[in-house]
């Protein structure tokens, strides 16, 4: 049960893609049910096997941009060609309740996060290796070797930025990923 008494503590989850973030996310959140986790909307098509509300809040560009314009947002970016973003009100809501929130977002994110909400605990999943990154994202469903050719090369950008973060965790082993995230937490 969420602690009424103290404001809630935002966590920052960064990745890159295919290195098991949202995985580690939904993990953790099945862990510690007074964690809550925050569900980014995009504009991206769903990938087989994903559920409305659950992975994602999937709109069209006009609903976003709406959105965008109307400062529904905490953090927002553009990302392999779609637009992704996290709403604020669910987020205070969570946190002046008590509850701990969880955000599974890319660095641009991140940044935005961290120059509005210093406070906020940083955490950064790397993969062990570049070519384990690409097997894994060679075993998702739904991507092209196109698009896993363009997601790798993000990826190379993206881990130079793990410094920034407070937090890094290698995720080789999932389990013991999981039980390292759950003690940040």
């Amino acid at each position: 049960m969420p602690d009424r008494r103290r404001q809630g503590t935002l966590f920052v989850v960064s990745a890159p893609s295919g290195a098991g973030k949202t995985s580690l996310c939904h993990e953790l959140v099945a862990r510690l049910p007074d964690v809550r986790y925050s569900v980014s909307c995009t504009t991206r098509k769903p990938r087989p096997g994903e559920v409305e509300s659950r992975d994602y809040h999937f709109v069209d560009e006009a609903a976003f941009r709406g959105m965008i314009k109307e400062g529904a947002f905490i953090e927002w970016a553009e990302v392999y060609g779609n637009l992704y973003g996290t709403t604020r009100a669910p987020i205070r809501e969570w946190m002046a309740k008590g509850s701990d929130v969880l955000l599974d977002i890319d660095t641009q994110g991140a940044m935005q996060i961290r120059r509005h909400e210093p406070e906020a605990v940083s955490i950064y999943i790397l993969p062990p290796s570049l070519d384990v990154l690409r097997r894994r994202l060679e075993g998702r469903k739904g991507d092209s070797p196109e698009e896993i050719i363009r997601r790798l090369k993000k990826a190379k950008d993206e881990v130079k930025h793990y410094r920034d973060y407070m937090h890094i965790i290698i995720n080789d082993d999932f389990k013991f990923s999981a039980r390292q995230l759950e003690a940040i937490i």
